[in-house]
């Protein structure tokens, strides 16, 4: 698929419709796509390459843009083998290439391809430094941990462009629900970004100096107009883990269906007392990554659970776990545990949250014994004002 981002900037990124599972953890239903591009200047420069089940198609979309010309340059922003696959094929096709990473970038290619035949190719950048290729010159941001310590982007001053690396990603291939960039890119951003906001945040101030009209990523669509405006104020929240949405997000986990039943429940006191927002989600039924978004996207949750072996019923300390390795913070959590003799789930729960970055846990804590009884609906009535204080 080649498309024209200007008139010398080349989109070559492959769509892999039949990926399931992004990095074998991710649930990618309408599939992903692998962004590359082509400088086609003075010098042509290739930015990333693609991941090993689309390389083909890659090479094909590369071949058919360069249309007989010979790259100068192989950027490689990212080393992650989703956009760096390619590398030892590519400078294999042409033997003059030069690659061009970050320092970090150079010292850990030899994880990953033969060391020997391509150091002599390798020119190693650094912050501000730049390269000329006639009209466009590239320059050079280091982005460390957005998500991986090499990672930098590049901006092209002629057109205006960032290359923004995994930043601005999305799930989904490349013209899958455009319209709609938020609710992918922000499962996206917190399942993989999640734990760097503070280096999100250093590369967003980073690039508000510069005169940018597109950003180029190497996931999703190309971001450009009302729509990059609107990607970049949800990075900033999401950067600094500022609320986006008010409400409050329901995760429950519920061996029998109980515990569920009580989730509706107190999801509907929530309604009746004003909340503008309630999310519910089955942590045993639903995708995973759309709980730990979730839990980001509002201010307020509450994590109800089964007990279970003297502890939390597995899914929920699955959240909890995903949610500590993920740096959940300044969030308020309130819990209701569920257990027919000897109720556990909340001396679980109660300290993973208290070990995250300020996570306060709200009283009361609610305990359920089986099913729940009319007579419980004064705590849950009570627990909803406490959230919703």
């Amino acid at each position: 698929m080649i498309k024209n981002i200007t008139s010398d900037i080349r989109y070559i990124g492959v769509d892999d419709p039949e990926q399931r599972l992004f990095e074998s953890q991710y649930h990618t239903p309408e599939g992903m796509c692998y962004n590359s591009y082509v400088v086609l200047d003075e010098k042509v420069a290739v930015l990333d390459t693609s991941d090993s089940r689309t390389l083909d198609a890659w090479k094909a979309n590369l071949q058919e843009a360069l249309d007989g010309r010979q790259p100068d340059y192989l950027i490689v922003h990212h080393l992650e083998p989703d956009h760096a696959s390619g590398i030892a094929e590519v400078c294999a096709l042409y033997p003059d290439l030069q690659i061009v990473c970050s320092a970090k970038a150079q010292q850990m290619m030899p994880l990953y391809f033969d060391a020997a035949a391509l150091t002599s190719r390798i020119l190693a950048v650094k912050e501000g430094e730049t390269l000329s290729l006639g009209r466009h010159t590239l320059h050079f941001v280091m982005a460390p941990m957005v998500h991986w310590p090499e990672v930098m982007v590049s901006y092209d001053d002629a057109d205006r462009v960032l290359f923004s690396a995994d930043a601005f990603g999305k799930f989904g291939v490349y013209d899958a629900d455009a319209d709609d960039w938020a609710c992918e890119a922000r499962r996206y951003y917190f399942n993989i970004c999640g734990k760097y906001g503070a280096p999100v945040s250093t590369l967003l101030k980073k690039a508000a100096a510069l005169d940018i009209q597109q950003i180029l990523p190497l996931h999703g669509p190309v971001l450009a107009g009302e729509k990059m405006a609107e990607a970049v104020r949800l990075y900033t929240l999401w950067g600094a883990y500022e609320v986006e949405t008010e409400g409050v997000f329901i995760a429950h986990a519920s061996i029998h269906g109980n515990t569920a039943a009580a989730a509706g429940r107190l999801a509907e006191i929530l309604k009746q007392k004003g909340c503008p927002k309630v999310a519910l989600c089955d942590l045993c039924r639903d995708d995973l990554g759309e709980a730990i978004e979730d839990a980001f996207r509002y201010g307020r949750m509450v994590c109800m659970a089964s007990s279970y072996d003297a502890g939390v019923f597995p899914p929920m300390y699955d959240f909890l776990h995903h949610l500590e390795i993920k740096a959940y913070q300044r969030r308020r959590v309130a819990l209701v545990e569920n257990g027919s003799w000897a109720p556990s789930a909340a001396k679980t729960m109660r300290p993973m949250l208290e070990g995250m970055k300020q996570v306060e846990v709200v009283e009361p804590v609610v305990t359920l014994r089986g099913r729940m009884k009319e007579a419980d609906v004064p705590a849950l009535e009570a627990l909803a004002d406490a959230i919703l204080a």
